[in-house]
């Protein structure tokens, strides 16, 4: 991410948008805690004059707020010593004034500094305990009637924890959110991956055949070798777009829409007639009523049939092959069948490839040589009910 890039712009943006409603809250805060705390409803004596250095002090842990975007830890310290001085000098611990280190405790977990964030609640809640029953009363010989101040310890405790697991709930739901977006993303490439090499060696297989049929006739056969030609060129212009449409999701511009419909069963027979130039007959059947599939599963059915055309075309020596395509109540069935050689292809991500796409979709697919000879992959697609 560049400065002058879309994104960090974007970035920006929000931060700026976001800037004045912080100072608002951060002002609300301060004006909140001061105003509360002088004339708290659970004080028995009034209002409460804190005079310029309480005042002071309760304003200056509100601003430290400011700090947690920049550096939380600082932003959780200086909270701290302002509401510790607050009480160790004296003024009356009644009231909101401890509400900016609340919000820097939890703040502090969610930014990813939970153990700065829990020893300082942990020295705070010390500093309380001592500050309510000093620790030479509790280890001395306490009357049952010195436990006047158990409430206060209690809510100490509530009011420390609460933003510490608060805090921790919002930063689990974040890495949770985190790792989804990350998965999502992996998930991405893969299919993108599967969609580039199922262009790439599809088309330049055709290519290389074509290019060999052309050089091998370009004395003997003009005109046929003139056929392999243009059949090259197609099929060259077919894997830059294809290949333009697939790549360009991983672009950070606007790009126009393609002009040519996306890979689908209804463009078999485009596919049907590229192999027929390339020397490979294709008896293509339908079964059952064709209708509307999704675009996940009309995709991959388009790729399944021909990234295995394509290595019935370059592994198995014939030059024909079987395509069913079978619609049935609520899956898609595939069956490409050669009676070739029957190996498994040479080294490549092509089977994986299927494999991939057909457990991406929660389908089947059977993948081996025939018994009676040659190989076949056939494949069941989940499409839900018709």
């Amino acid at each position: 991410m560049t400065w002058d890039s879309p994104d960090f712009r974007e970035l920006r943006h929000r931060r700026g948008r976001a800037a004045p409603i912080i100072v608002g809250l951060i002002q609300v805060l301060a004006v909140f805690a001061i105003t509360h705390t002088t004339a708290s409803p659970y004080s028995t004596g009034g209002t409460y004059d804190l005079a310029v250095l309480g005042y002071s002090l309760l304003f200056a842990a509100a601003m430290s707020l400011y700090l947690i975007r920049r550096s939380p830890v600082a932003a959780l310290a200086a909270t701290a010593t302002c509401t510790a001085a607050y009480v160790g000098l004296g003024y009356p611990p009644i009231g909101p004034f401890f509400l900016a280190l609340v919000i820097s405790l939890a703040a502090a977990v969610v930014l990813g500094h939970r153990t700065a964030a829990w020893i300082t609640a942990a020295l705070a809640y010390a500093a309380w305990w001592q500050y309510n029953l000093p620790v030479a009363e509790f280890i001395g010989n306490l009357p049952a009637a010195e436990w006047r101040n158990q409430e206060r310890l209690v809510a100490g405790a509530v009011v420390l924890a609460a933003p510490l697991l608060f805090g921790q709930l919002i930063r689990s739901n974040r890495d949770r959110m985190t790792e989804i977006r990350r998965r999502r993303a992996g998930d991405e490439r893969l299919r993108i991956a599967r969609e580039v090499h199922d262009v790439v060696a599809h088309h330049i297989s055709l290519i290389n055949v074509q290019a060999g049929v052309a050089l091998h006739l370009m004395d003997a056969d003009p005109e046929q070798a003139r056929t392999a030609l243009t059949a090259i060129k197609t099929a060259s212009r077919d894997t830059l777009r294809e290949l333009r449409t697939t790549l360009g999701v991983l672009r950070a511009v606007d790009e126009d829409a393609p002009r040519t419909p996306a890979p689908s069963l209804t463009r078999l027979d485009e596919l049907v007639e590229r192999f027929a130039a390339a020397g490979l007959r294709v008896d293509l059947r339908v079964t059952g009523a064709p209708r509307a599939l999704s675009a996940a599963v009309d995709l991959a059915a388009y790729r399944i049939v021909q990234e295995s055309l394509t290595n019935v075309h370059r592994h198995a020596g014939v030059d024909n092959a079987q395509v069913t395509i079978g619609y049935g109540a609520d899956e898609l069935l595939l069956d490409i069948t050669d009676r070739g050689r029957g190996g498994e292809p040479g080294d490549g991500n092509g089977l994986a490839g299927i494999r991939e796409r057909v457990a991406s979709l929660g389908g089947t697919v059977a993948v081996g040589p025939r018994a009676e000879g040659g190989f076949t992959v056939c494949a069941a697609l989940p499409t839900g009910a018709a």
